[in-house]
Order: C-alpha cells, then structure tokens, then sequence
C-alpha cells in the first residue's frame, strides 16, 4: 500500500494492520528477511498511529482551551431553587 493511502486509512484499520502485523510476526516458522520486512511495516504503521494520536490530543486540548475561554467568558448564574409544592 503506497504511503499516502495508509494515512488516509481510518485510525481503526490501522490498529487492525498492526494487529495483524504482530500476529503474522509471531509465526513459529516465520523466515528471518521476513520478519524484519513486517517489523518495519509494524513501526511504520505505528509511526502512522502515534500521529494521529497526538493530532487528536492536541485537537482536544485546542476544544478545552476553547471552551474555557468561553466559559470565562460568560459570568455563571446558577438557576434559581425550584419551589417545592407543599402538600395539602
């Protein structure tokens, strides 16, 4: 799969590559330029992984920086108690 492809693919199939990936590795009868082939697949699909991990984080933390801004914003007025009915 070229490079560019890969990292369009959704975040979930690639944790599947890499599953796969680690299941193929640990093969019993797993030839050696083989092994090394997948391992290197495998930390380039995790290199893909950590990327969008930290994109995701640091879009998290850019929404609450964002929203505590507008929470600062905005003086906080707790609702009135509701009145309780009393019974007859």
């Amino acid at each position: 799969m070229a490079e560019d492809e890969s990292r369009e693919e959704p975040f979930d199939r690639l944790i599947e590559r890499l599953e796969r990936t680690v299941e193929r590795l640990e093969a019993p009868d797993l030839a050696l330029e083989e092994a090394l082939s997948l391992y290197e697949e495998g930390v380039a699909v995790l290199r893909r992984c950590l990327e969008r991990l930290k994109a995701a984080e640091g879009k998290v933390e850019m929404l609450r920086e964002e929203g505590e801004r507008l929470l600062g914003a905005v003086p906080f007025e707790p609702a009135p108690p509701a009145e309780e009915e009393e019974d007859a």
